[in-house]
């Protein structure tokens, strides 16, 4: 049995393991947008508010889907506007300018300098988010976000993926991502049984995929938990770190890389 029932998980509750879990006391709400005019739209784009993260994930050319992190009153005062004034509230947050620190522009200026010398881009280029037309009818809807990970994914028999083994906050909408890996790792090992002429009940590829999966799954949940909270105070060291630390990464490729590699695997 594949258990890919999600977060309140029917299957893992069968399997009597342990679920460590905690809430962010925050909703996500989610939509399907109609852009303004058509793009290639090939690229996510993220922005952290106040309230929390903002995110726009593409679809096809006209249409991306919204995961806007916020607070419970204010998710709820989301679904109850009206279109046309759902929209506006969408559109001032993606685009909206918000005062700025002196001493963090400072510092990200005397970086992209320090790094323009060397040779390499200072890695403080801007693009612009696109414009949000409408929302697809009856798209809107909300859930509460938190964090979840269970601490056996495998039973005799049974086998966890997706959300129904491990929950994480949408900021860096690897989610779905760690599901995907999961049911390569699961297909993968399950062919290797076959082949070998295991049962495909057998503990020895189950123990496999389990120890293959946690040990990319637990590292990723954390460094996500650890960007929600880095990104949820607004005390001035961290804005400073956090502000360095993504132009060093979008100025080193190698970093880059390496990051996304471990993201889509």
């Amino acid at each position: 049995m594949i258990g890919a029932d999600g977060a309140n998980s029917a299957v893992r509750k069968a399997m009597g393991v342990q679920y460590l879990s905690w809430n962010y006391d925050q909703m996500g709400v989610v939509a399907t947008l109609h852009l303004s005019e058509a793009t290639e739209n090939t690229t996510a784009w993220q922005r952290f508010l106040p309230t929390g993260p903002i995110a726009l994930l593409p679809l096809d050319a006209t249409r991306s889907s919204l995961v806007w992190s916020t607070t419970h009153s204010h998710a709820k005062e989301l679904l109850k506007l009206p279109e046309e004034q759902f929209v506006d509230a969408l559109n001032d947050a993606l685009w909206k300018q918000y005062p700025r620190r002196s001493l963090v522009d400072t510092c990200t200026s005397w970086v992209g300098g320090c790094l323009r010398r060397a040779g390499l881009a200072d890695g403080a280029e801007r693009q612009l988010p696109p414009c949000v037309r409408a929302v697809a009818p009856s798209s809107r809807a909300a859930f509460p976000l938190a964090f979840g990970h269970s601490t056996r994914y495998i039973a005799p028999g049974v086998a966890l993926v997706g959300d129904a083994a491990h929950r994480v906050h949408p900021l860096a909408g690897q989610g779905v991502n760690l599901g995907f890996g999961d049911v390569k790792d699961l297909t993968d090992f399950l062919a290797d049984a076959i082949y070998t002429g295991l049962d495909i009940t057998h503990h020895t590829w189950l123990e496999k995929y389990e120890s293959s999966r946690q040990r990319h799954n637990v590292p990723t949940q954390l460094a996500i938990d650890a960007l929600y909270r880095l990104y949820s105070l607004d005390i001035a060291p961290l804005v400073l770190a956090r502000s360095v630390g993504l132009q060093l990464t979008n100025a080193l490729h190698p970093v880059k890389k390496m990051i996304m590699s471990h993201a889509t695997s």
